[in-house]
């Protein structure tokens, strides 16, 4: 075995000291890792934290769609689905049924460019058994995969294309961008997702020969991270990876950036777009090059926050859009830049090109300030140190590291090159990559509105699915695989047993209440030298009125524009200087100060969210661009297939007249009717500390926190606030069956449903309990099982209560393939009626495997954190509210299972709502029995009876 120990015990990290031009280093994190390799040449990463008894595990393999070949792509992403399937010694189910026994976070993984990675976090407990199974991926797995595996596997897939990209406003956008921005023989030409063509062309011996040629353990990268034995992780490793052979050797893809030869203006009229927007990309440079830094300050400047020169033009000038969006997409082998600015209604794209000349020719006079760029600097600080607040995002570091730069010690050098970044850099890299270079733009623009579009454009060319019923292949799921079992030098058909039970420790919080009522709840955690903050005001949009709706958001959003001492600009400057984030945002039920900051910076952050809760501004254009803004939300949720069911579904359960069925947005009427005064009004009576609670979490004591309230302690004075109550209707008696067109949409968006449970129910957290194995659990549901894996209908499917103070409903969400509309309908309807009789001792142990064991990891981030103590702290719950509810899933019986499930899953008293083609897909749902469908609108396409 070859050995190669290194361990890091100082990051050197760069505090930016913002009221001078110079930088200051503080080594104040430390990041220590050990890195092996095996003789076959799987190279292995461990990283110990041992503040939770968890462990990520991480198998990342060098393998992404830039390594498949044109007419064969998709193949790493469809390898992303396989491998979650089954495996010889794992067998049917595989790591999916796992990891719902062990209680860990869900199997996970994503495909790249240039990678595919497999992740979750587990107990401690279970680390043997995740080696065993990361072993059995590449080892003792392609076998398993046979025609009918693959075939249903293909649907899947293809599902997720639609509902990415297919039935997605804009969603064709990046494939036409990419397609023009490399050479047709460049593997980052074609998308990561592949072509349904292609796909569905995809034979088993093709797919096998790609996995044999790349998943072996010399492209392959594991790392566990978290709180584990090392000598004894390393014999597992050894027991379950040495005898996997060595694969051919690798060769590294050459480096190659895209090429424009010259500016290509393209457009597209897309079914599912209610704005125009306009998209420019530029080619660029790779991941690592010394010029990627450089650049990613660079978009930033250029197009966050007031003083970025985009928005000072396109957004505060012309007023066309309410913001701009500019980033890198950095890549192993090439890279590019990406601007892209949505218009408002019927806004010239023009236009908006010829103020995006005007703004770039204002930053070449001015450039960009030493002031600026430190702010900058001090945010991308922060968020390195918030992406390695959890176990799985330093694994997922390392891993991505050793994997591109072959070294994961660079987690110990990238920020120090980024904060080395100079002004004069910002502008040479303006220079070389944008200014005066030929560039990509499309338009996409409403269907026929190509007027809007770009002047000298050509149509870009999309092969788009056409709804046929019954045209994918047919397959059976259920057919065994057949094969010969790879040999083994050891028993791998035994599951490993679990190590040492790790015990639930609930963190130590703190409550206080400040004089003016507001209560604070705080937890102190010292993993990594942040803050993170709320303070949560009762109310929301059940402060409302009917014919003001919206207000609530305009208010929460009109309050981060500034103060009464500063100007937006001059906010957004003291914030970003210290590194942090404050929003205010408003929900159905209350408005929500966040903030995360670094320890050091937390006093000053919150005395600038003092002064946005206490000192708004008011001002009168931010507000009309607000608007403007919401507005035109409002007509792309039009279009959107999800924001249309979830809109209607909500009207549906509550009514018309329950201020809970109401979008919070409000609608493009009631917006157009707020004023200012309307704002201020809603401010003036309903923002009271005697409704708020704060939390906090993080590297700080419960005696300084209480200290530095001490402001708004004395300057926010309570008021009497009463929040309006509004009852939630019954169950309806019989089920009906609703469908809203959007014509030609390819997939259909299904929720079904019925009003249920509040959080405060006695029922409601047994219920959710009974609902895991209907719907509630991943893969280990009774719905993804059947309508995904079984079938290839959907993508995703899932069932929740999902109540609050209130009662709200239980429901059933998917978006299946249109022409199985019906299919995915009868199925759902099936399995919640025999749920009740279906439901045995397997399930339970299943159900009660997952929540206890997972209890592990509840409070491992500091985000789980924060959301225990808002529980807390809403509902009136005490610190053992997580053992009591241990206490019922181990009380729980089959009899109590079916007793809920017959209560509260009843599908002769549900909303069955359909979202999609009405032309092809409408008359069939009379076959599903519940009478004839409501169509709930009227579209200009003649729907055919």
């Amino acid at each position: 075995m070859t050995t190669k120990k290194i361990l890091y015990v100082a990051f050197a990290i760069l505090f930016i000291a913002c009221n001078t031009e110079t930088a200051k280093k503080d080594t104040s994190l430390n990041v220590s890792f050990e890195k092996f390799t095996l003789d076959n040449g799987l190279e292995v990463v461990f990283h110990k934290d041992k503040s939770d008894p968890v462990v990520a595990v991480e198998l990342m393999v060098h393998v992404g769609s830039a390594r498949e070949i044109e007419g064969r792509t998709g193949f790493a992403h469809l390898f992303e689905h396989l491998l979650f399937l089954e495996s010889e010694n794992l067998g049917k189910g595989g790591l999916d049924k796992m990891s719902a026994r062990i209680g860990g976070s869900g199997a996970n993984g994503s495909t790249s460019r240039d990678r595919t990675n497999y992740l979750q976090t587990v107990p401690n407990d279970a680390l043997e058994k995740m080696i065993w199974a990361e072993a059995d991926k590449l080892g003792w797995f392609i076998n398993t995969v046979t025609e009918p595996v693959l075939a249903k596997e293909k649907q899947v897939v293809k599902n997720e294309k639609r509902q990415r990209v297919d039935n997605a406003p804009y969603g064709f956008n990046q494939q036409i961008i990419d397609r023009n921005l490399y050479p047709k023989d460049h593997p980052y030409n074609w998308q990561v997702i592949g072509s349904l063509e292609d796909l569905q062309n995809a034979t088993l011996d093709d797919v096998k020969t790609f996995f044999k040629k790349w998943y072996i353990p010399n492209n392959a990268t594991l790392v566990l991270s978290g709180d584990f034995d090392s000598k004894q992780a390393k014999t597992w490793i050894h027991k379950y990876f040495d005898e996997i052979p060595r694969g051919q050797e690798i060769t590294p893809l050459t480096k190659r950036p895209g090429e424009v030869t010259k500016t290509k203006f393209l457009y597209f009229e897309d079914n599912f777009a209610r704005l125009p927007m306009l998209t420019f990309a530029w080619p660029a440079v790779e991941l690592y090059h010394k010029d990627s830094y450089a650049l990613n300050i660079l978009v930033q400047y250029l197009s966050q926050g007031k003083k970025a020169p985009l928005n000072q033009v396109l957004v505060d000038e012309l007023k066309l859009t309410s913001r701009t969006s500019m980033f890198t997409y950095t890549s192993e082998l090439a890279g590019q830049i990406q601007l892209g600015v949505r218009g408002f209604n019927n806004v010239d794209l023009n236009e908006i090109n010829q103020g995006i000349k005007t703004a770039f020719a204002n930053f070449e006079k001015e450039g960009i300030s030493e002031k600026d760029l430190n702010r900058i600097k001090a945010g991308l600080e922060t968020r390195f140190y918030n992406r390695l607040s959890s176990v799985l995002g330093k694994g997922t570091t390392l891993a991505s590291y050793n994997t591109y730069a072959g070294d994961p010690g660079y987690i110990n050098k990238e920020m120090g090159i980024t904060l080395d970044v100079t002004k004069e850099d910002v502008m040479r890299v303006y220079n070389t990559y944008i200014k005066d270079k030929n560039y990509i733009a499309t338009s996409f623009v409403p269907k026929g509105m190509a007027d809007l579009a770009i002047k000298g454009w050509k149509e870009a060319i999309i092969k788009e699915e056409k709804i046929i019923q019954g045209a994918e292949e047919k397959f059976d799921p259920k057919i065994a695989a057949k094969y010969e079992k790879t040999p083994s030098k050891i028993d791998r058909a035994t599951e490993p047993p679990y190590g040492k039970s790790p015990s639930l420790t609930t963190p130590s919080i703190w409550k206080n209440q400040l004089d003016n009522g507001l209560q604070v709840f705080g937890i102190e955690n010292s993993e990594v030298p942040l803050v993170r903050f709320n303070i949560v005001i009762d109310g929301g949009q059940l402060l409302e009125n009917m014919d003001k709706l919206g207000v609530a958001n305009l208010t929460a959003r009109l309050m981060n524009r500034g103060t009464k001492n500063k100007t937006v600009a001059e906010l957004q400057d003291a914030i970003q200087e210290l590194g942090a984030s404050i929003n205010v945002s408003a929900s159905k039920e209350n408005i929500t100060i966040n903030g995360n900051t670094l320890a050091k910076n937390y006093t000053k952050t919150l005395a600038l969210v003092e002064e946005i809760l206490l000192e708004p501004r008011w001002d009168a254009n931010e507000f009309e661009l607000l608007k403007k803004s919401v507005v035109g939300n409002l007509r792309q949720q039009s279009a959107s297939p999800t924001s249309i069911t979830q809109n209607v579904y909500n009207e549906l359960i509550y009514g018309k007249d329950n201020i809970r069925s109401k979008n919070t947005l409000g609608t493009i009427e009631s917006v157009g009717k707020i004023t200012l005064d309307d704002l201020k009004s809603f401010y003036n009576n309903n923002i009271s500390p005697s409704i708020a609670k704060m939390h906090i979490v993080g590297d700080i004591k419960e005696s300084d926190a209480i200290a530095s309230l001490e402001n708004l302690n004395s300057k926010w004075a309570s008021k009497s606030v009463k929040i309006p109550e509004f009852k939630t209707p019954n169950a309806p008696n019989q089920p009906t069956v609703y469908f809203y067109d959007v014509p030609k949409a390819k997939q259909t968006v299904i929720s079904f449903g019925a009003p249920a449970l509040a959080v405060t129910d006695k029922d409601y957290y047994p219920a959710t309990v009974m609902n895991y194995i209907l719907g509630g659990g991943g893969f280990a549901s009774q719905l993804t099982q059947e309508l995904r894996e079984g079938k290839g209908y959907t993508y995703g499917i899932f069932s929740q209560f999902s109540g609050t103070k209130a009662a709200g409903p239980f429901t059933i969400f998917s978006r299946v393939r249109t022409n199985v509309t019906l299919e995915s309908a009868e199925l759902v309807k099936k399995i919640i009626t025999d749920y009740p009789q279906n439901f045995n001792e397997k399930d339970l142990a299943t159900t009660k495997g997952f929540l206890i064991k997972s209890n592990a990891r509840r409070f491992e981030t500091m985000g789980a954190k924060l959301n225990m103590l808002q529980t807390m702290s809403n509902y009136g719950f005490d610190a053992n509210y997580v053992n009591d509810r241990e206490k019922v899933v181990n009380e729980m019986s089959i009899e109590r299972i079916q007793e809920l499930a017959k209560k509260y899953l009843n599908p002769n008293k549900m909303i069955w709502l359909f979202v999609g083609d009405a032309e092809t897909q409408l008359d069939r749902l009379n076959e599903l029995g519940y009478g004839q469908p409501i169509l709930l609108n009227k579209t200009k396409e003649k729907i055919k009876h």
